[in-house]
């Protein structure tokens, strides 16, 4: 909304300064954002990881900045499997003939590629339909918190694929 659509709403004085209030602290923040994301353009550098990740769905230019900052090198994981745990795409439970007997650390591994595979979950959701039908089929059998962590497990391990081969991603390989 721009303030003149506000004003056309009718709404009495006192009321319409909130929203016109709301609309200039945006437009502040996105003048400040495209500030912070030009800098960051200019202080990295990308390598091929860069290109590679966006061809992932959900995974656009910052998220992919920030998976390739803080992967570094996708050779320092022996598997997988240490490479999803380390983005924090896998529960940490210890179990003996089906019964909880503990949990490891579950603060282990990188906080922000934790957070970047959860919105490239949700990106991806929205716009691949497979990513979709996979987390409405996961829903089904668990909460959606849970299915919305395998969508993240999902990517962060076609991710690894992606970079350890150097293979941009196949959504049936990922989602089949």
């Amino acid at each position: 909304m721009t303030a003149d659509q506000v004003s056309a709403l009718g709404l009495p004085p006192d009321v319409a300064l909130a929203p016109k209030a709301n609309l200039a602290i945006c437009e502040t923040l996105q003048q400040q954002i495209a500030i912070l994301k030009k800098r960051l353009a200019e202080c990295v550098k990308l390598r091929a990881d860069y290109r590679l990740l966006k061809t992932v769905p959900g995974i656009g230019e910052t998220l992919a900045t920030v998976i390739m900052l803080e992967t570094r090198t996708v050779k320092r994981f022996a598997g997988v499997g240490q490479f999803s745990s380390y983005c924090r795409c896998v529960y940490s439970v210890r179990q003996s003939n089906g019964r909880k007997k503990g949990e490891g650390n579950t603060r282990n591994g990188n906080a922000y590629l934790a957070s970047a595979f959860i919105e490239a979950a949700n990106f991806a959701l929205r716009q691949c339909p497979s990513a979709q039908r996979f987390y409405e089929r996961k829903q089904r059998a668990t909460n959606r918190i849970v299915a919305l962590k395998t969508v993240a497990h999902k990517l962060a391990r076609a991710c690894y694929y992606m970079l350890r081969d150097q293979q941009p991603f196949d959504v049936t390989r990922c989602f089949a």
